[in-house]
């Protein structure tokens, strides 16, 4: 009865933590936004992860063209927008699908890993679908954003980001190296969420899931 006690009681302060860090608003104030909102972003999530997606304009396409270092098809005439993600070295790169889950992985996601960025270019995509989201941002808040995801790259002695050779899912995305560790209470969705606040929207103070991210941002927003 005593140890049913302690995990009911465990499970309520967590549900209490992941209820106030999506009900907090991050910053506290919502942040005054000069000029008109005419870029799009995308935010695409799964069960477990959040990625980051900007259409690949003339713009974006300037800004990243470091990537096709890693034949990436930014040049492709049906490529649309590139997606950004950044997690777990093990988990990201190990487990291409949920039928290749494994134990390693998924402990070092857990406790304690080193952290990759993940690039992919796509063509078109449904912006109606449920796990697609579509936020307007104004230029500058645009630029913001851009930068915290080029800072993201760790960049080697050339100053281009590292291309983790032979490591995709397939022709249409690479890994690179990244800044930071990764862990199940600083993950790949509190980056989205980091990296969304500096583009000058609101989320929860802390959004360790999709869902609670994509509550907050509905929330707050």
């Amino acid at each position: 009865m005593r140890v049913l006690k302690r995990v009911s009681a465990g499970i309520a302060i967590a549900v209490l933590v992941v209820f106030l860090g999506t009900v907090v608003p991050r910053p506290l104030f919502e942040q005054a936004r000069a000029g008109e909102a005419t870029r799009h972003i995308l935010v695409i999530a799964n069960p477990i992860h959040t990625d980051i997606v900007l259409p690949l304009d003339a713009d974006v396409g300037e800004r990243f063209t470091n990537l096709a270092a890693a034949s990436l098809p930014v040049t492709h005439p049906n490529a649309e927008w590139l997606v950004f993600g950044w997690g777990s070295r093990a988990f990201y790169i190990e487990t291409p699908t949920w039928s290749e889950l494994k134990p390693g992985p998924l402990f070092k996601a857990l406790t304690l890993d080193s952290s990759v960025m993940h690039v992919a270019v796509t063509g078109a995509i449904d912006t109606a679908l449920p796990q697609v989201k579509e936020y307007w941002l104004n230029d500058a808040e645009f630029e913001r954003l851009m930068t915290v995801i080029e800072a993201s790259f760790v960049r080697g002695s050339d100053g281009q980001p590292i291309h983790l050779a032979g490591e995709s899912y397939g022709p249409d995305d690479a890994f690179f190296e990244a800044h930071g560790s990764f862990n199940a209470l600083v993950g790949c969705n509190t980056w989205t969420a980091r990296a969304l606040r500096e583009a000058g929207l609101q989320t929860g103070w802390w959004n360790p899931l999709p869902q609670s991210l994509a509550w907050s941002l509905n929330l707050h927003n």
